[in-house]
């Protein structure tokens, strides 16, 4: 049984791998503003670098896999509606908090937890979002998913010497119900959709690798895209 934590845990793809864990037999620790969907859930603000140092501090003893999938985005982010000069700047900073910072904040709080256990890994959850000239307006989560791989890149480097593994996983659409719908409506713009079940599939690939081996980027691009 692997330890396990989850952050942003509470709704949308953190949910479900979340619970996917759980079902797994893991003990999983579901970090997120609201209740979790699955797992031991601990109230912690992304968005809050205190918070996370808080939280970070209560979990005792070795975490074997640290999974960050929390994100979020502008409004109308996605959709022909989306405006940069409409986004201010309360709104860009949180994009840019939650999706980049906090999960740099995370790795290095929850260090000495992911030592402990010897072989850990971290996963990423990105977005195509953040790959070279992709060609859509949403600047600040575009930005802050650019900047998640660079940061990636970097942590696997920096932490590779203490035998600790780091993967950014940049998948596109996921056909949850909620973009079915909204791309059914007009809500967001058109394109290929990945089932859930790829995204799982790719993360139980990444922390079933041995020790010796570690997968520093993996990009799930949807047919039709």
């Amino acid at each position: 049984m692997r330890r396990i934590v989850v952050a942003g845990a509470s709704r949308g793809l953190g949910a479900v791998i979340a619970h996917h864990y759980v079902a797994a037999g893991d003990d999983v620790i579901a970090l997120s503003r609201t209740p979790s969907a699955g797992g031991d859930w601990i109230a912690c603000d992304l968005a809050d670098s205190e918070a996370i140092t808080r939280v970070a501090g209560t979990i005792a003893g070795a975490v074997d896999v640290l999974i960050f999938v929390a994100g979020i985005w502008e409004a109308e982010a996605f959709s022909d509606d989306y405006s940069f000069a409409g986004s201010s700047s309360e709104e860009i900073s949180r994009v840019v908090a939650v999706n980049l910072q906090a999960p740099i904040l995370l790795s290095k709080a929850l260090l000495p937890q992911l030592l402990a256990a010897g072989s850990a890994r971290i996963v990423l959850i990105g977005s195509t979002s953040g790959l070279d000239n992709i060609g859509t307006p949403e600047v600040a989560y575009n930005a802050s998913k650019a900047g998640l791989r660079g940061a990636a890149q970097a942590l696997a480097q920096a932490l590779a010497v203490q035998g600790l593994s780091v993967s950014v996983l940049n998948p596109g659409d996921i056909g949850t119900n909620n973009v079915l719908d909204a791309k059914a409506r007009g809500g967001m713009r058109p394109g290929g959709n990945l089932p859930m079940s790829d995204l799982l599939v790719a993360v139980d690939f990444l922390l079933a690798l041995s020790p010796q081996a570690t997968l520093c980027e993996v990009n799930l691009i949807p047919l039709g895209s």
